[in-house]
C-alpha cells in the first residue's frame, strides 16, 4: 500500500491570468516544464558553476538527525566550504543538504541570471533561498514558518515533491507548536501500521527536473528527496489569504517564541511530550472524527 497522491498537473507555458485562474485562487499546486528558458541560469547553473561561483564560502549543511532541544531554529549541524560539499554531493551519497541558503546576500552576482515571474504576485525579492541535497537526502515533512506562496525551481539532477494542504492536518502526526510532522514517518516508503492515519491522508506528487518549476499554494506541506544530487531555487511571495496571513504572524511572533521558551525550561522532556501528542493526537481524531 502507498500513500494516495495524485500527479501534480504539469503545463509547459501558462500565462498570468491562467495561473490567477486555474492555481492561485483555487491553491493548486502545478509544474511548470518551460517557464525559465530565457533564463541564464538555465543553462548556465549547475553543480559546477555553484562550486566556482561559491566555492570559497562556507555553508551551513543540515541532516536528518531528529530535532534536539539544544539546538536553535533552523540551528545547522556542520559547515563546510562550498567547493568540498559540491565535491561530496558528486562522490557519494550523503545526508548533508543546504536549507535556506540567501544567494543575494552571499552572492549578490547571481542576481543576473534570473528574473521574477510575472505572475500576479508579489515577490519578496530579497529572499530567493537555495537548498542543496545529494543522493536520497531529503527534509522531513513541513510547512513553512510564514505560509508563502512558494515558487520552486529546479537545477541538475531529479527531486521527488510530495505535497499536503492544510486540511489533511489530522492525518499526517504534526507535531504540536511545531512545523512538522513526525520525523521518523518515512514519507517515501511510510508504514501504515506504525501510522495508520496516513491511509486517510489525499496529497500530490510529482517529479521535478532541470528547469522545471513547482507551485506550492500558501502553507503546503512539502517533503523534498533528492533522486540525484542537485539543487533548486525558492522565491517566495506573502499570503494572500487573511486566515494564513494572521497564521503566519502567529508563528512568527507567539508560536516560535512559545517552543524556544519550553525548550529552554524543559528541555528534552518538552521534544518527547511534542512526539507523544503528535500520536496521541491523531489517533484521537481517528476514534473520534
Amino acid at each position: 500500500m502507498s500513500l494516495n497522491l495524485q500527479d501534480i498537473p504539469r503545463v509547459e507555458h501558462l500565462t498570468k491570468s491562467e495561473f490567477l485562474k486555474d492555481y492561485f485562487k483555487p491553491q493548486r499546486p502545478v509544474v511548470i516544464e518551460r517557464c525559465i528558458e530565457d533564463w541564464p541560469a538555465y543553462t548556465k547553473w549547475n553543480l559546477d558553476f555553484m562550486k566556482a561561483a561559491a566555492g570559497d564560502i562556507t555553508v551551513p549543511l543540515y541532516d536528518d538527525r531528529p530535532v534536539d532541544y539544544k539546538e536553535g531554529f533552523n540551528q545547522p549541524h556542520a559547515k563546510m566550504k562550498m567547493r568540498a560539499y559540491v565535491d561530496l554531493l558528486k562522490s557519494k551519497p550523503t545526508k548533508y543538504r543546504i536549507f535556506l541558503w540567501n544567494i543575494l546576500k552571499e552572492v549578490p552576482e547571481l542576481q543576473n541570471d534570473f528574473s521574477y515571474p510575472d505572475f500576479g504576485l508579489r515577490f519578496m525579492k530579497g529572499l530567493p533561498m537555495l537548498f542543496f541535497g545529494g543522493m536520497n537526502a531529503h527534509t522531513f515533512m513541513h510547512y513553512d514558518i510564514d505560509l508563502a506562496n512558494i515558487f520552486h525551481f529546479h537545477f541538475e539532477g531529479k527531486k521527488q515533491c510530495i505535497l499536503f494542504d492544510q486540511k489533511q492536518n489530522e492525518y499526517l502526526y504534526k507535531i504540536p507548536h511545531s512545523l512538522i510532522t513526525r520525523e521518523d514517518i518515512d514519507f517515501s516508503n511510510p508504514d501504515f501500521d506504525k501510522w495508520p492515519a496516513l491511509k486517510k491522508a489525499k496529497g500530490w506528487v510529482c517529479e521535478l527536473h532541470h528547469g522545471e518549476v513547482l507551485y506550492m499554494p500558501e502553507g503546503y506541506w512539502h517533503y523534498m528527496r533528492y533522486i540525484t544530487p542537485g539543487f533548486s531555487m525558492s522565491l517566495r511571495a506573502l499570503a494572500q489569504n487573511p486566515g494564513n496571513l494572521s497564521k503566519a504572524i502567529y508563528n512568527v511572533f507567539v508560536m516560535r517564541l512559545l517552543d524556544n521558551t519550553m525548550r529552554r525550561i524543559q528541555g528534552q522532556k518538552w521534544i518527547d511530550w511534542k512526539n507523544e501528542q503528535a500520536i496521541v493526537r491523531t489517533h484521537k481524531k481517528m476514534v473520534n472524527p
